[in-house]
């Protein structure tokens, strides 16, 4: 028999969706994000009081870039802020695993290994969007074209 490390990810198979949470927030995402697809950009000001004094956030330009993302445009939404990118991409595995569940009666489950070193990665990963959404501060202030 063979030992299994403690902080190994694991994938199995579950009688249930055990990730309810995260599925209904992927379902969500989809829906925003097909209603901004359809509806455009908002015209109200959904900054921060920061933002306007020239400090962009992580997420700066996110509704313009899945607005692109939705349109097809992808260097226009890796421009306002490429983290579109994996969560599109995240949402559709979710989406897809829901899918093949329902189907099937078996959700696969993920549990993941090393959650410091995850995490550890998410802050540094973060820190490096801000930094760049920072760079692009004169784009992320402009104004939307009507």
């Amino acid at each position: 028999m063979t030992v299994i490390e403690r902080d190994a990810p694991m994938l199995s198979f579950a009688a249930h969706d055990t990730h309810r949470s995260v599925t209904r927030f992927s379902l969500l995402a989809v829906a925003a994000g097909t209603v901004l697809a359809v509806s455009g950009v908002p015209r109200v000001d959904l900054h921060g009081p920061l933002h306007h004094v020239g400090i962009m956030d992580p997420l700066c330009g996110g509704t313009r870039a899945a607005f692109l993302l939705s349109q097809g445009d992808l260097t226009g939404a890796w421009t306002y802020n490429p983290v579109v990118f994996p969560l599109a991409a995240a949402a559709a595995l979710v989406l897809l695993r829901t899918m093949l569940g329902a189907l099937s009666g078996r959700w696969v489950t993920v549990r993941v290994g090393r959650r410091r070193v995850l995490v550890l990665l998410l802050v540094l990963a973060v820190a490096a969007l801000e930094v760049r959404q920072q760079f692009h501060a004169d784009l992320l202030m402009a104004a939307w074209p009507s």
